[in-house]
């Protein structure tokens, strides 16, 4: 059953080291997500998941002490996923689960025991809820740490340069997150997600098939678009 879920956008730039001097134009965003990262550890699961967006080496599960690294963003930075549990594949998380490692070491994570989940981006939605309905069939209490960016084409600077459709499906999953509703989710289209590169639709989706039946209340604690991409900050308990 789900107990908990926390939403987070997941740039590299969110760990200060690799933001350098932009960092302070982040410090909302952090905010946010230890807020949502203390409703996790209130709801006292017994298993964590971390679910991102993976490219393909990084796409499925990720066991707890997992390592990933931000070499490739220019900073020699190394994260762990929860306790170091033996030899595991060196450095294989995916970006997205690398900054979720980073959040929950920064909140001093102690609760439960943690894994990873790396969703490939083109998913479709079908997949995408039935993965989260797996996710939470085997435990009593399961909490999500969901990673996942909105569109990244709400400017001409952005990513993905500037649609106008963009604004329009941010405020869409804007809603359904603030307000839990996994029906809202499993609405957004997906098509349209990869062309404004929303990489955070098939992780949203995920937590809509795990959400599912629990009847859990949500509160938006960010919205915006540093950079032109959509960040949002959610809560589920």
């Amino acid at each position: 059953m789900l107990v908990a879920a926390a939403v987070c956008p997941c740039p590299p730039l969110l760990v200060p080291e690799l933001a350098a001097g932009a960092a302070p134009e982040l410090d909302a965003v952090r905010d946010a997500c230890a807020e949502a990262l203390g409703v996790l550890a209130a709801a006292r699961p017994d298993r964590l998941i971390v679910v991102g967006p993976a490219d393909r080496p990084g796409c499925g599960p990720h066991p707890e002490g997992a390592t990933g690294t931000f070499k490739g963003f220019g900073v020699d930075l190394g994260v762990r996923l929860g306790r170091d549990r033996g030899p595991v594949a060196q450095d294989s998380l995916p970006p997205s689960l690398s900054v979720g490692a980073w959040l929950l070491a920064r909140a001093e994570w102690a609760g439960a025991p943690i894994e990873g989940l790396g969703v490939g981006e083109p998913l479709e939605t079908g997949r995408c809820t039935g993965a989260g309905r797996d996710l939470v069939a085997g435990a009593d209490r399961v909490a999500l740490l969901v990673m996942g960016d909105g569109s990244a084409c709400r400017t001409l600077k952005a990513p993905g340069y500037l649609d106008e459709r963009a604004e329009a499906f941010d405020a869409a999953a804007a809603r359904a997150l603030g307000t839990a509703d996994p029906d809202a989710l499993i609405a957004l289209d997906a098509p349209l997600a990869y062309e404004l590169k929303a990489a955070g639709r098939a992780p949203w989706q995920v937590l809509a098939g795990a959400a599912q039946g629990a009847g859990l209340a949500g509160r938006l604690l960010y919205e915006g678009a540093p950079y032109g991409v959509g960040y949002l900050v959610a809560a589920w308990a």
